[in-house]
């Protein structure tokens, strides 16, 4: 493998402009002053940030229409019509489709994205499909592509689905999911303790949706706090959208995102249309691991999306009313450390020995990046230039 040299660039969170060597696949050295590479392939990136590879911790590829024809959307504002709506035109429009999938990735790709968690529909009818497809599609693709097996429409009101979580996490699929225990399920203490024990018995990470607000919500993450922290798994628990957390008063924010710190359980937003964005500073200045992801892209619940996580982050942020540039960085950070601490990744970083997972923009700072989202100059995976 060719030794990789950036020259000039700025490295984020470094403050100054530093030479970046890459060498089989990893950092090798970060350095103020020039590096010397004989037969290294060097790339002049002076005053360009140079940023770890994109992290879209919340998307479902499975679902997706990109590369396809425009459908218009046609299905009412209310969750369980989005469901049915989804159910009812899979089979019209080709969903899953690995072609359409591949084609995503190679959008996300270009757009600096190296590493993509996917909830990947798990119901009797699907069956394993979508998980089926989405592997065929990554496995053309550089992106390093982690499923969740989702129950889009319950666990415990869709006969079979938890027996096909099951077999779905046997197959390999990295982590499991759960919708809506109360709102969907009716049973929030069966349903955790289904997809928990699951998460338990496999090893895998768990990553729950849910949508329900106010004090319902709340009461959800007291119980997904406690189980985390009776189980021993924090590092390993995602909780997705919890719009309650944007709802609550601030007494009641305040003991769920004390809870979420103390169990180690991560909170992903994809601040999407008017829905409730959680507290990101306050969760940040807890020490909650924040994250961010579209949600879907180009699909049936909406026609909007682009693959680009820079512009997912200027989302967050403007939701957020984010103005500062300390501010603003939340968001980057939502949108690579964040997603890369939700997903377990390891060696991932601008530090000497991480794995080479590279983006360059155009930018003199990460708000300037977040706010602008300008063309990628450079995108490298594992030590790869794949764009420039």
């Amino acid at each position: 493998m060719t030794d990789v040299l950036l020259r000039g660039g700025l490295p984020w969170g470094l403050g100054a402009p530093a030479d970046i060597l890459v060498r089989e696949g990893r950092v090798d050295r970060v350095s103020l002053g020039p590096i010397e590479a004989p037969g290294a392939r060097v790339f002049d990136v002076a005053g360009q940030l140079v940023l770890p590879g994109l992290v879209e911790a919340h998307c479902h590829l499975d679902k997706t229409l990109y590369g396809g024809p425009w459908v218009p959307h046609s299905a009412d504002d209310t969750l369980s019509g989005r469901i049915a709506n989804d159910l009812g035109r899979r089979a019209e429009l080709g969903v899953p489709s690995v072609a359409r999938i591949a084609a995503l990735l190679e959008r996300m790709s270009a757009a600096g994205t190296t590493h993509v968690r996917t909830h990947t529909d798990i119901d009797p009818v699907a069956g394993l499909r979508g998980v089926e497809a989405v592997r065929e599609a990554a496995a053309g693709s550089p992106v390093d592509v982690r499923q969740v097996a989702f129950p889009q429409h319950g666990v415990l009101t869709s006969p079979g689905t938890a027996e096909l979580l099951e077999e779905a996490l046997k197959s390999g699929v990295e982590a499991v999911g759960g919708l809506d225990p109360a709102g969907i399920d009716r049973d929030p203490v069966r349903h955790l303790d289904l997809i928990f024990g699951l998460a338990g018995r496999y090893g895998a990470h768990l990553d729950i949706h849910l949508h329900d607000g106010g004090s319902l919500g709340g009461w959800e993450l007291e119980l997904i706090i406690e189980r985390t922290k009776a189980l021993g798994l924090g590092g390993r628990v995602a909780v997705s959208h919890a719009y309650a957390l944007g709802q609550l008063d601030d007494a009641h924010q305040d003991r769920l995102v004390e809870g979420l710190a103390e169990a180690g359980v991560a909170v992903v937003t994809a601040a999407v249309y008017s829905f409730p964005v959680p507290p990101v500073s306050k969760l940040r200045a807890a020490g909650v691991t924040v994250a961010c992801g579209h949600d879907g892209i180009r699909d049936l619940w909406g026609p909007y999306g682009s693959g680009d996580m820079l512009e997912r982050a200027m989302h967050l942020a403007y939701r957020s009313t984010f103005r500062r540039d300390d501010d603003i960085e939340l968001a980057l950070e939502a949108a690579t450390v964040g997603g890369a601490r939700a997903l377990g990744l390891d060696d991932y970083g601008l530090a000497p020995g991480d794995r080479a997972d590279l983006v360059v923009v155009p930018a003199g700072s990460p708000a300037e990046a977040v706010v602008v989202h300008p063309a990628r100059t450079l995108v490298m995976k594992d030590g790869v230039v794949l764009h420039n």
